[in-house]
């Protein structure tokens, strides 16, 4: 199974569990009008792309507030960034920057990782 074949079973297992996860697609080119344009959550420039690369699945998720923050549900920012079978984290430039947006996410409350498989922990 290829890196793109796990997209759907992971969004269906997060949709499962009331996530909603959506497909981020990012890149930069130039459009037929000559133009240069770059694309995907983050990508501002190719400097900030080099040390900060965002997931390739982001959305929301459900979460119940306890009761000492009135019981409402709120959403936290979720992203998964999704690596073939059997991958492991190696520390390359372009992992490092995918787990610096990982790691951003996290410390701010959200819940962000690397996965492998077809489950949304």
């Amino acid at each position: 199974m290829s890196e793109h074949d796990q997209y759907t079973p992971i969004r269906v297992a997060a949709a499962r569990r009331g996530a909603w996860l959506m497909r981020n697609n990012s890149g930069a080119g130039k459009l037929a009008s000559g133009n240069f344009v770059r694309f995907g959550l983050g990508n501002e420039s190719e400097r900030i792309n080099e040390v900060c690369k965002s997931s390739d699945l982001i959305g929301i998720e459900p979460v119940v507030i306890t009761a000492d923050m009135v019981g409402r549900t709120i959403g936290r920012f979720v992203a998964r960034e999704v690596k073939p079978p059997g991958w492991r984290y190696t520390g390359t430039k372009r992992e490092a920057a995918q787990k610096a947006f990982i790691d951003k996410i996290n410390e701010l409350g959200g819940n962000a990782q690397f996965t492998t498989g077809d489950t949304y922990p």
